[in-house]
């Protein structure tokens, strides 16, 4: 399957021939009910979904560029509380913002909106507040997401989450923290995919809370091959944050199994952070892909 989408556009100024490279991708978003759908070049990428009643807003599918089928997988039967591609966390002030049950806890969308749309990007934004019945919320955290097609052979979503400490917060040792992705059961490293982070370690067995920027997870989809990588931007707290890994498909950039002081981490009310990321949709593997080169670029931005 050809993937290339470059068009070049020749002026002539001052005598001077000058090729311009231009993209042709058109990305454009619209609001169906409770999700906000995302297309690229009139092909169906992802939706982020924020109904009432889930857990928390979470992106599925989160389409491949060469199968248009998703790399994520979404109410997986051995671990059902995996939606797709997530931010949550468990543990919170005696709360759950993670497993099932939404009387545990639930990150509640208040604001969901297409920023812009049409173009080369769709950017959302939206607000959310972390509810408990009878509990005071701890939580309340603002999102923009920005969508782009570096290329034919790769999609690419920029999250940005600011979370304000609504009270003080106590987050105790936890595995099920920040932001996940549970990938689809044919990319996974007990079928045959590969799971590798900057350091070039393999597999859950190297990779299992070690530091790392980003972790590439990929595998072959009949004659290609297609995956999903997470990069932690350098002015994230806790950068490079260790990763919570599983083969079976799952990883998450997470310092919350690892607290400073071993049991729990703290942030006083009226504390802010702001956790960045950035997902790669991609074709071929990480080298194909230019993972570390794309993130060489990601670490310099603003």
């Amino acid at each position: 399957m050809t993937l290339k989408r470059v068009f070049n556009i020749t002026l002539i100024i001052a005598g001077l021939m000058i090729v311009i490279p231009i993209s042709a991708a058109k990305i454009t978003a619209v609001r169906v009910g409770s999700k906000i759908n995302v297309s690229i070049d009139n092909k169906y990428f992802t939706s982020y979904i924020f109904s009432e009643d889930e857990k928390y807003p979470f992106f599925y599918p989160v389409n491949g560029p060469v199968s248009g089928g998703s790399v994520t997988s979404m109410r997986n039967a051995e671990y059902p509380h995996h939606s797709s591609l997530f931010f949550g966390c468990d543990l919170v002030n005696g709360g759950n913002w993670w497993q099932e049950g939404l009387e545990r806890g639930r990150i509640i969308s208040v604001n969901a909106e297409i920023a812009k749309q049409g173009g080369d990007s769709v950017i959302i934004t939206d607000e959310c507040i972390w509810s408990r019945p009878g509990a005071v919320s701890p939580i309340r955290d603002t999102r923009r997401i920005v969508i782009t097609a570096p290329s034919a052979g790769m999609s690419q979503i920029d999250v940005t989450i600011t979370m304000e400490m609504l009270t003080d917060v106590t987050i105790k040792k936890t595995n099920h923290s920040l932001f996940s992705a549970r990938m689809a059961a044919d990319l996974s490293v007990k079928n045959g995919g590969t799971m590798i982070n900057a350091e070039g370690q393999r597999s859950e067995k190297d990779t299992f809370g070690k530091n790392s920027p980003w972790i590439d997870f990929y595998g072959r989809r009949g004659t290609a091959v297609e995956g999903l990588a997470i990069m932690q931007h350098p002015s994230n707290p806790w950068y490079p944050s260790p990763w919570f890994t599983r083969d079976y498909g799952f990883m998450s950039p997470t310092p919350m199994y690892w607290p400073e002081n071993g049991t729990e981490t703290f942030m006083k009310k009226g504390s802010v952070i702001t956790l960045r990321y950035r997902v790669l949709v991609h074709a071929g593997d990480h080298n194909q892909a230019a993972i570390a080169e794309a993130f060489a670029k990601y670490r310099n931005e603003k």
